[in-house]
């Protein structure tokens, strides 16, 4: 529809927007917008200077304009925003977005001088001024290597003097300054004069060889990977990015892929994240070759620890953690000498035995490397390696006093376990150093380090601190709350595991870090359940219609395919009587020439019912003056009419079960107000967040269909769950009567497998509180018990919220 309030056809908009200036391919892209095209169309029709043709890039930008429109309210300044365009002021979509939400949020009359100062209006910088705001930024932040530049550039854009600016000049400017400080890419630049390496040795030679030849005859020159999370906390979506990547690179290349625990922290785990890491990397589709901890290697660790110490690579020392930070440069980013360094070997041996029995408290004693306090890396400046705990381990119990750092640990499991490629997320870039140098230190085979960027979500937050405090204070219901985006929550809500491998596997593999917009995430869900999910009649808050020209007891039983596209989904029958319920939006009172559902005397169709139907009148509530009952006809007499539009319904009818009761549907909407959560979260809460609708029908097809597809989730996991036995290989570390957690049918299997799509209206999933009979294994039951209760939560809407932002 156009401004004018009349239709304009698909043809015309296509011609009218490439008139206006717009390329075919992105006219086309316009054109399947329907709100923002009417908008779009109605701007050109109503503004001489844009119907008589523009250039592309203020085209592009009246585009943009008319799609944020359509997500704004109605009461932001349209014409403002159009002259701003055509003058050149507002001349990218990033000062147009500024644009719209000053103007969203100031009432005219509009201070012109602070509009324009906002939106970046006239906004004026040199290459020199760009440069010395780098150098200043990189100065008073402490950077100190390459790695930190993709980081460096987003900050800056992000501060208020180079929001603005062009983003080729800030990364010019950035390669520039990080150039004239470090060096060109690659090369170390120790801040000191860095020590000469040795030559090795014939031994340090045959050493090399050897535990290379040891590691080939290990793994026959497969890829061996692994996935090494902490057990102290549930799994978000940005590790689904890490299970794809190890366990998808190893199948890739036909090798083999560890779920390892790093499970060197006793304060922090809990066997509930032991047994949720398990389930979640099952769930998304892959099966461990092996489950070991990092504590199944806690006596060769201690032996190793003991050999660095002999090699004069290792002290214990006993400086307060205040004064280890200061040693390490943490205060004034220059390391020093701690004053225990240099201690006579045979000292530290005893002093870290002495650690081991139980000798020091936590914090009175550490082992810490030797490592290179010239090196420019704070990852060599003698990291820690053992410290004292007194919390007993879930697997060791009370047998160690002294537990390995993540440092320590991780290149060294590696190494024993012959991983062939250890892979991990950039900000452990730094740390590729300080493991290649502990391999080496203690001359054993040194697996390959590659790093990949990490995956988050705008307008979400990741961290199980945060997590934690909005379970404890009840902004939400659990870790497993489907308005987080933790893999349970995830789950929970009834997002398909093939639907987030999906949407990974689509980001690629890069160096770069990936936050990425929810809408995106939303669409590839959307577009995996569109071809794949089943689809049912339903209706969210039901009108009662009659069709007064049909007997009491007409009833009419209708076979319809449950995917009009997908046959092999079969077909649900659903009963068609003189009694059914429509979408109460599907009516109004009083029609109108853009209005094409129901109405007094207009006919429309119903969803695989033979014949349309025409609305003769209608009955009010006396207190609300709202529609309660339709009197309709049923077209199934004479020349057949062809509706305009065809809307959803539901039949009452006792015999069949028709219709069945939605207890509640719960809708999820964003958690947070702002794309870029604040470090206050708390008080970046979104109201409305979770909205439940106690009236929801759904077709009586519900029940075959929630029954098959709960069989069939059941037979495909018990496949799996035999098949990943006879493949996977045993640890030699665990011993009878370990707590291991074991792979099990149930763990992929939940209500979230019975998910379909109601009809015009969104997808949903079966929640697990859910209280279904006729689900249960081995139940004969076809229909609702007593007892039962249905709650279903809205998965993602049938497309994109326009009340996002």
């Amino acid at each position: 529809m156009s401004k004018s309030g009349h239709a304009v056809p698909h043809s015309d908009l296509l011609a009218l927007f490439q008139v206006m200036g717009l390329p075919k391919a992105k006219a086309e892209e316009a054109v399947k917008a329907p709100k923002s095209a009417t908008i779009l169309a109605g701007i050109i029709e109503n503004n001489n200077e844009v119907a008589s043709g523009l250039d592309e890039k203020k085209a592009t930008l009246m585009s943009a304009l008319s799609i944020a429109l359509s997500k704004t309210s109605e009461s932001v300044n349209q014409n403002h925003l159009i002259a701003a365009i055509l003058d050149s002021r507002l001349a990218s979509v990033d000062q147009l977005s500024a644009a719209v939400k000053y103007l969203e949020s100031h009432k005219p009359p509009i201070d012109e001088e602070d509009f324009n100062k906002e939106c970046g209006v006239g906004f004026k910088i040199t290459p020199e001024e760009i440069n010395a705001l780098v150098e200043s930024y990189v100065a008073s932040n402490n950077i100190t290597e390459w790695a930190t530049l993709g980081p460096t550039i987003s900050e800056l854009k992000g501060t208020a003097e180079l929001r603005w600016a062009s983003p080729l000049e800030v990364k010019t400017a950035t390669d520039k300054v990080f150039l004239a400080k470090f060096g060109p890419k690659g090369a170390a630049k120790p801040k000191g004069k860095p020590a000469k390496a040795p030559a090795p040795s014939k031994d340090k030679k045959e050493e090399d060889a050897s535990s290379g030849e040891a590691h080939l005859a290990a793994t026959g020159g497969q890829v061996w990977t692994r996935f090494p999370p902490e057990p102290n906390g549930y799994l978000h979506i940005g590790h689904s990015k890490a299970i794809f990547v190890n366990f998808g690179y190893a199948a890739h290349h036909g090798g083999k892929c560890y779920l390892r625990y790093d499970d060197t922290n006793p304060e922090k785990e809990e066997a509930r994240y032991f047994e949720s890491i398990l389930e979640m990397v099952r769930w998304l589709g892959f099966e461990p070759w092996k489950i070991t901890y990092s504590s199944d290697y806690f006596t060769e660790l201690y032996e190793l620890a003991v050999e660095l110490i002999k090699r004069d690579k290792a002290y214990v020392c006993h400086c307060s953690q205040e004064d280890i930070k200061v040693d390490r440069g943490e205060k004034r980013g220059q390391p020093r000498p701690c004053i225990h360094r240099n201690r006579p070997i045979e000292e530290s041996l005893v002093e870290f035995e002495k650690m081991k029995n139980g000798g020091y408290k936590p914090k009175e004693a550490n082992l810490r490397m030797k490592q290179d306090l010239q090196d420019g890396n704070p990852q060599m400046w003698d990291l820690t390696a053992y410290r004292v705990l007194e919390t007993p381990h879930h697997r060791t119990h009370d047998k160690w006093k002294i537990y390995p750092t993540y440092d320590f640990t991780h290149c060294l499991v590696d190494s024993m376990e012959n991983i062939s490629h250890s892979l991990c997320t950039t900000e452990f870039i730094a740390s590729r150093q300080s493991y290649d140098w502990l391999c080496d230190a203690l001359e054993v085979y040194k697996p390959r380090q590659s790093e990949y960027g990490r995956l988050s979500l705008e307008g979400s937050i990741m961290s199980k601190r945060k997590i934690l405090a909005l379970v404890d204070e009840g902004f939400v219901n659990g870790w497993d709350d489907p308005r987080l985006y933790t893999l349970i929550a995830l789950r929970r809500r009834g997002v398909p595991p093939g639907a987030i491998i999906s949407f990974v596997s689509a980001l690629g593999v890069s160096t770069a870090a990936s936050n990425i917009e929810t809408a995106r995430f939303e669409q590839t869900v959307r577009q995996y359940l569109e071809g794949s999910a089943p689809r049912l009649l339903m209706v969210m808050k039901p009108l009662k219609l009659t069709l007064e020209n049909v007997p009491e007891d007409y009833c009419l039983m209708i076979e319809k395919p449950l995917h009009p596209k997908v046959p092999e989904l079969g077909s649900s029958t659903i009963p068609f009587t003189r009694t059914l319920y429509i979408e109460a939006e599907d009516f109004r009172t009083e029609d109108s020439k853009d209005y094409f559902r129901l109405a007094p005397g207009k006919t429309v169709g119903l969803f695989q019912a033979p014949f349309p139907i025409t609305c003769t009148s209608f009955r009010t509530d006396p207190a609300t003056g709202e529609a309660v009952e339709l009197l309709c006809k049923l077209e199934n007499e004479g020349p057949p009419k062809k509706p305009k539009a065809f809307i959803q319904w539901v039949a009452e009818h006792a015999p069949s079960g028709s219709p069945v009761k939605v207890d509640e549907t719960r809708i999820f909407n964003r958690l947070f107000k702002s794309d870029r959560v604040p470090s206050n979260f708390k008080s970046d809460i979104a109201p409305n967040s979770l909205e439940v609708i106690r009236t929801a029908i759904v077709e009586v097809g519900f029940w075959s269909l929630a029954k098959k597809l709960m069989t069939e989730a059941r037979n495909v996991a018990k496949a799996r769950t035999e098949k990943a036995a006879k493949e996977s290989a045993p640890s030699e570390h665990h011993e009878e009567g370990d707590d291991t957690p074991q792979a099990t049918s149930d763990q992929l299997v939940g209500n979230e497998c019975v998910r379909f799509q109601g009809l015009r209206v969104a997808y949903f999933a079966l929640d697990k509180d859910s209280r279904i009979a006729a689900l249960d294994e081995g139940s004969q039951a076809k229909g609702r018990e007593q007892g039962d209760y249905i709650v279903l939560n809205r998965v993602v809407s049938l497309k994109e919220d326009s009340g996002k932002s």
